[in-house]
């Protein structure tokens, strides 16, 4: 016998396709890659407080290398003020200008909002982004 407050599967299935629906739920990642000449972060998912440990060694692997930053925000769904401090951090901490590419609508909104836009060259273009080569790691 089965408790009425206990969900059923078909209400699970159901719950879980309607947060999908709606982009809820897609965690978020931090991913830093050292490159030949920079160093390139790409975030995924929600970039949110959840995040702020993997966005502050992020920060600090990027201050590290010392190269020009590239920010790939592609894949971001959602961001609060925490992924806006990275940004702002990563602007004032590096030596180089960071780069923001494939800046996503809900991305962008914040840049024009907060004004850190005006900190980073946000590059509009695909094109205009230069091909990345990867360190390569002795494996």
């Amino acid at each position: 016998m089965r408790d009425v407050n206990s969900p059923s599967a078909d209400t699970d299935a159901a719950t879980t396709e309607a947060a999908d629906a709606a982009g809820v739920g897609e965690p978020g990642a931090v991913q830093v890659i050292v490159g030949v000449d920079r160093t390139r972060i790409v975030l995924s998912g929600e970039v949110d407080a959840d995040l702020g440990p993997e966005l502050q060694e992020a920060t600090a692997e990027a201050e590290e290398r010392g190269l020009p930053i590239e920010v790939d925000a592609h894949h971001v769904t959602f961001m609060d003020s925490s992924g806006v401090a990275f940004l702002a951090r990563l602007s004032i901490r590096s030596e180089h200008r960071v780069r923001l590419l494939r800046v996503p609508p809900t991305v962008r909104f914040l840049l024009e909002v907060t004004r850190i836009g005006e900190l980073l060259d946000v590059v509009e273009d695909d094109g205009q982004a230069e091909p990345f080569a990867p360190v390569d790691t002795p494996g």
